[in-house]
């Protein structure tokens, strides 16, 4: 009976080992196989969805996002129009964060910023699709010129908005929430609340930090909009598909073009090359280049076949000036478009003396300026033209000029000067330029003298948004009202924040309050 067992155990054993020398191959291949289906890079059509599918933050609780889902549920629309301006732009953009090996939610930060529009200008005067101020778009080199700026040249912008986070990020010890944070409001500032919080033996992660209410509202919008292209039936929204393949090629240009030669070169419209290029101001290129121009890429070979076959100097207009008597570089140079140094450069001239009944040779724009309809100069056309409330007044800067001056003269705020002309608040005011100011209509104002010389009491219920930088605090100084009356009326919660777009109700005395 032993030996018989085992016999049958070692004809088994040996059945097993025949059967596993029999099948490793197959095995191995069937692994290999396998292994070769898992590694294969799931490619979404969608870029949404692509980045969707690689969130890597996320919010304390869905509570955090409450008010920012809502404001979207609202607006249903809103991303709509986003995609739409994004479109062009986001397969690049996705690419140049995923490549830095930043969170792809960072290529969702411009909806928050900027709405995606390149020409984007806030009162801070930060501008472009990523808001750099001029400051710190100037430390991570981006240009500003007569010609181009850099905090608008949505390749170049991109590029110093990664670099900027991949500090931040480093800085802040690879806290993502608080390196988004601080793209916001500043580094310091953030670091500040960190060793504030730390020295109270408090939590110092970003949702218990004291930070300014933009901030506070800012990174649970950046995550509030992750969540929203996530799941968007979930939440009512109807996201336009982004098709997963590059829509510009960047090509690198070795001399000054005409904008409207570039559009003929390409097969496309002056005003494609500008939202394209946003970074430019003018109706040229860069005179000194190279310069990098943002081209459909179905339109990119076109384009290099026109530039092979037309001659170099087909590129930019010239035109021969015999010089007058009371023209000056500057006033030529305003005159035709361009720069002094521009004029200077092509003609060797090396100083500003010209003199009258010689010759210069000055480039000119191929086609009427009002052709370049998204050029700087056209812009701050359209917003002198703007109709707001108000009276508006044209006021030309005068010598001696500066913008308290003028915010006295009209009796309004600065902020508000910058904000209705998109204004640098570190750039000098240009002699001859056209500021619009607007004030507010004389019949309120008359009718509110009256009132006071009257002596009556008048509470009147009045509803404020809430806005960026907004608090209790500050809404109840402006009202000249006290903060345990504002949470009265509204029902507040003194630890929840107030959050952009919150519509409070308030009550005032008509004479004693600032309303506006």
């Amino acid at each position: 009976m032993f030996k018989r067992l085992l016999y049958l155990s070692l004809f088994f054993l040996s059945a097993c080992e025949g059967t596993t020398a029999g099948t490793t191959t197959v095995v191995k291949i069937t692994e290999s196989v396998e292994i070769k289906k898992a590694i294969e890079p799931i490619i979404e059509k969608d870029l949404w969805q692509y980045i969707s599918n690689r969130h890597t933050l996320s919010a304390r609780s869905q509570k955090d996002l409450f008010w920012h889902i809502d404001w979207f549920k609202k607006n249903p629309d809103y991303l709509t129009r986003v995609t739409k301006r994004a479109k062009p732009y986001l397969y690049l953009i996705t690419k140049e964060v995923e490549k830095a090996g930043l969170p792809l939610e960072i290529a969702l930060l411009p909806i928050v910023e900027s709405a995606y529009y390149p020409f984007s200008f806030s009162h801070g005067t930060a501008s472009g699709l990523w808001q750099f101020i001029p400051s710190t778009g100037k430390l991570y080199g981006l240009k500003d010129n007569w010609w181009y700026d850099g905090r608008r040249d949505v390749l170049a912008s991109t590029k110093a908005a990664v670099q900027y986070l991949k500090n931040l990020n480093k800085l802040f010890k690879g806290d993502w929430l608080l390196s988004i944070a601080a793209y916001n409001s500043g580094p310091g500032r953030v670091q500040k609340a960190v060793r504030k919080n730390k020295s109270l033996g408090r939590k110092a992660d970003f949702w218990n930090l004291d930070l300014p209410a933009e901030t506070r509202g800012y990174v649970p919008r950046l995550l509030a909009v992750a969540e929203l292209i996530k799941y968007p039936e979930r939440y009512g929204q109807d996201i336009t598909p982004v098709v997963n393949k590059p829509q510009v090629q960047a090509i690198k240009l070795d001399s000054q073009f005409d904008l409207a030669m570039i559009a003929q070169w390409a097969d496309i419209t002056l005003d494609e090359v500008y939202s394209l290029n946003p970074g430019l101001k003018r109706w040229a290129t860069p005179s000194t280049p190279p310069y990098t121009i943002l081209l459909p890429i179905d339109k990119v070979s076109i384009f290099k076949k026109n530039l092979r076959e037309n001659p170099r100097n087909a590129r930019v207009g010239w035109l021969r000036h015999k010089i007058k008597l009371g023209e000056s570089l500057s006033y030529l140079a305003h005159k035709f478009k361009t720069t002094s140094k521009q004029i200077k450069q092509v003609n060797d001239l090396s100083s500003n003396k010209i003199k009258v009944g010689e010759y210069l040779i000055v480039p000119v724009a191929q086609t009427g300026q009002d052709n370049y309809t998204l050029s700087e100069d056209q812009r701050e056309k359209r917003r002198l033209g703007i109709k707001r409330t108000g009276k508006k007044i044209i006021h030309a800067v005068v010598s001696g000029d500066s913008l308290w001056k003028i915010a006295k003269k009209y009796d309004t705020q600065i902020d508000n000067i910058v904000k209705w002309n998109h204004l640098d608040r570190n750039k000098p005011l240009q002699v001859g330029k056209r500021l619009a100011i607007w004030q507010p209509k004389k019949s309120h104002s008359n009718n509110l003298s009256r009132i006071t010389r009257t002596g009556l009491d008048i509470d009147r219920k009045v509803t404020y948004q809430v806005k960026n930088g907004d608090n209790l605090s500050t809404i109840a100084k402006k009202f000249k009202v006290k903060v345990n009356d504002l949470k009265a009326w509204n029902q507040l919660d003194s630890k929840k924040p107030l959050q952009p777009g919150q519509k409070l109700k308030v009550i005032v005395n008509v004479i004693n309050s600032k309303m506006k």
